[in-house]
């Protein structure tokens, strides 16, 4: 939850008018054409989704109580006003799987989102059950995306994920980790060509992937997922009570999210970007990293040298 806080107390510093002025350029957009969020093309089909998607580790592994549900069913709700789309889960996030698909199925909308998810066992019928587990949970007949998490059985589960892609359970496939030890591992499977997607952590201060990971995915045609975009909160640690530099304004970035979002997302190989939340105001100001001006290689550069002089 430190994370939450951390950017809880920053928007709390800007007072009325600096929320204000954080939610009402996407608001205002979404009024007028909720399709204008940039979205990124799935090379394996030209299907395209937006830049910005949700994740639920921690803030979806909730109770049964109304106090614990509604405000994720508001963030369910404002995430498909504003047009956003993909949703990440897996069986590993406790109750994640089975909330997002009860919520979405009681807003009627469990249809209108990009729902990937992961096998996280071993053994291959271990896999295939907890799999059709997973579809049950969400409330799905088709899976948009399944992903071996952690790289844990990988190769036994890609087997069984290549015969439920072809035979139409789910649309695409793909691997995860979250640490730069795996990069070398995800960058061998990515240049196998055997996966859609592939999902990994990288941030404007862990940099791991641009080594060559990011570049390997984008020459393969593999689609790439984001994770801990935040560091789990330590870069909202890192600019608590810091304003926003001033060239910030010129790429519409009107937050610290938005900063570190744009920064991930303008990198020409990334597909999505999937920041967790429970919290509406956070969700949209999140989402709002997805409208406007990205910044260039050089205003990349000039983003970085900002952020490692802290």
């Amino acid at each position: 939850m430190e994370h939450f806080i951390s950017r809880r107390d920053i928007i709390k510093s800007m007072g009325v008018s600096g929320c204000a002025m954080l939610l009402n350029p996407l608001l205002s957009h979404a009024k007028t054409n909720q399709k204008m969020m940039l979205q990124r093309a799935i090379p394996a089909s030209g299907e395209k989704i937006p830049v910005i998607g949700l994740g639920s580790w921690q803030q979806f592994d909730v109770g049964q109580t109304a106090a614990e549900r509604t405000p994720l069913k508001e963030v369910l709700k404002k995430m498909e006003e504003l047009g956003g789309k993909l949703i990440d889960a897996s069986p590993m996030y406790g109750r994640s799987e089975e909330v997002i698909g009860e919520l979405t199925t009681e807003l009627k909308n469990n249809d209108r989102f990009f729902f990937a998810t992961k096998v996280w066992t071993t053994g291959k019928q271990e896999g295939i059950d907890q799999m059709n587990d997973s579809f049950k949970k969400m409330g799905r007949k088709k899976m948009d995306l399944m992903q071996v998490h952690n790289l844990q059985d990988w190769q036994t589960h890609l087997k069984t994920l290549k015969d439920w892609k072809a035979q139409g359970k789910v649309k695409y496939i793909g691997v995860t980790h979250y640490t730069d030890s795996a990069h070398s591992r995800l960058e061998q499977i990515v240049k196998s060509k055997e996966i859609d997607f592939v999902q990994f952590n990288y941030s404007i201060r862990s940099r791991n992937a641009d080594k060559s990971l990011l570049n390997a995915a984008k020459d393969s045609g593999v689609a790439v997922i984001i994770n801990e975009p935040f560091e789990q909160g330590a870069l909202f640690r890192a600019v608590k009570g810091k304003e926003l530099p001033a060239f910030a304004a010129d790429y519409g970035i009107s937050s610290w999210a938005q900063y570190f979002l744009k920064y991930i997302i303008s990198h020409e190989a990334v597909t999505c970007a999937i920041p967790g939340t429970s919290d509406v105001k956070h969700l949209v100001d999140n989402l709002g990293a997805g409208l406007g001006k990205l910044p260039d290689a050089a205003g990349r550069k000039k983003m970085v040298e900002w952020i490692d002089k802290i």
